[in-house]
């Protein structure tokens, strides 16, 4: 027997966050749209209540501070996460990125810990302008001089790029091994010499924070920044991106799809034309009916992915499947909530407008939907279909 139930715990948690985001962070939007950041002066005291609720760095494990949770708990959080905006989550709940977990000795004190306690920022370089969903591909280049690393190259679209106060850096050390051994990860300052934040770049979507392209000049690090092992980078960015594709974008994109179908109901129940409320016209119920089964869908395929990555099963192909299938349906579903409100949708005094182009990126980054799709498409042909 298939037990779905959900830990009492856990479903308190779940409310906790739900709340919270609704009271507390929804009604900062707007202003965070309108400034392009996270006014400060409001932004401390909120993500400090966060911290005193346990609402900080949850993906991360208890014994450095986090939240501790399962793989399907962290992603039931993300559900509620997801139902705002990309910015306030980094900022109120924390950015962290799994792969600190392997820092060692003096870095564990220098940015494993400050980061999971809020105090720093830390931003993660992998995209070039030659090297998108091929991480493999990447040109920026590390070389052993001495006791120093030696930096040269360029990334992009770099998200917190500009405010990060140290980067994890992918580099290749090795050419001809590559992916194979010849990629490493480097923790590098933001103050270190050789370093600098070349350029903003403005997004159509996920205002509030940003996208930089950064500039590596023979940038010289120390011998002990690499994260992890030397030439075990795209291992280690691999073991740790399913967990962040299954709950920032699949989880996410749930969370997202629902409070728009929320939009759509009252909507669809409340606005009248032509004598009657709009949801009893056969094309809106079809929208709010399709919307309903995609996003339910979805949510499932989110919580069995998570559930087989919690049991050590190697979950890769159905991560892909959740990729593409969750960031498109969180498309439709933004597309048609549009289509109901009409031209109040498309106006910016509802949120609907900045999900609609918030979500419209998922399906680029972290690999494209054409990408995942090809690396479903050799997993069945190479094994079958697993489910």
């Amino acid at each position: 027997m298939i037990d779905f139930s959900v830990p009492e715990d856990i479903r308190l948690l779940t409310e906790t966050v739900r709340r919270f985001v609704t009271t507390e962070v929804q009604p900062l939007e707007a202003e965070v749209e309108s400034l392009g950041q996270v006014p400060e002066g409001k932004l401390r005291p909120l993500r400090a209540k966060a911290q005193e609720l346990g609402l900080f760095a949850m993906n991360m494990p208890a014994e450095v501070g986090g939240g501790g949770l399962s793989v399907v708990e962290m992603c039931l959080v993300e559900e509620e996460l997801g139902k705002t905006s990309d910015a306030l989550i980094r900022r109120v709940f924390g950015q962290v990125y799994p792969m600190l977990m392997v820092c060692r000795g003096e870095q564990r004190d220098r940015y494993l810990l400050p980061t999971v306690r809020g105090e720093k920022i830390c931003a993660m370089a992998i995209t070039e302008p030659g090297a998108g969903s091929d991480a493999a591909a990447i040109s920026t280049t590390a070389h052993l001089d001495g006791e120093e690393w030696v930096l040269n190259g360029t990334k992009h679209y770099i998200s917190d790029g500009d405010v990060a106060d140290y980067t994890i850096v992918m580099a290749v050390t090795d050419a001809e091994k590559r992916a194979r051994g010849g990629i490493t990860l480097f923790l590098v300052d933001r103050d270190t010499p050789g370093f600098t934040v070349a350029r903003k770049q403005p997004m159509m979507g996920h205002r509030g924070y940003g996208h930089a392209e950064l500039s590596f000049n023979e940038c010289r690090i120390p011998r002990d920044a690499v994260l992890g092992e030397v030439g075990g980078g795209f291992r280690l960015i691999m073991g740790s991106v399913s967990a962040i594709r299954l709950g920032h974008i699949g989880a996410r994109a749930v969370g997202m799809a629902t409070r728009v179908l929320e939009m759509m109901r009252v909507q669809a129940a409340e606005r009248r034309q032509f004598g009657q409320p709009i949801g009893e016209f056969q094309m809106v119920g079809q929208m709010i009916a399709d919307s309903a089964a995609e996003i339910f869908a979805t949510r499932m395929m989110v919580l069995n992915t998570a559930w087989e990555i919690d049991r050590g099963v190697d979950a890769r192909d159905k991560v892909s499947m959740v990729k593409f299938s969750a960031s498109e349906m969180l498309c439709r579903v933004a597309d048609r909530g549009i289509q109901i409100f009409g031209g109040a949708g498309y106006s910016k005094e509802l949120p609907l407008e900045r999900i609609y182009r918030d979500a419209r990126v998922t399906r680029i980054y972290d690999g494209t939907s054409e990408i995942h799709r090809m690396l479903v498409a050799r997993g069945v042909i190479k094994h079958g279909l697993s489910l």
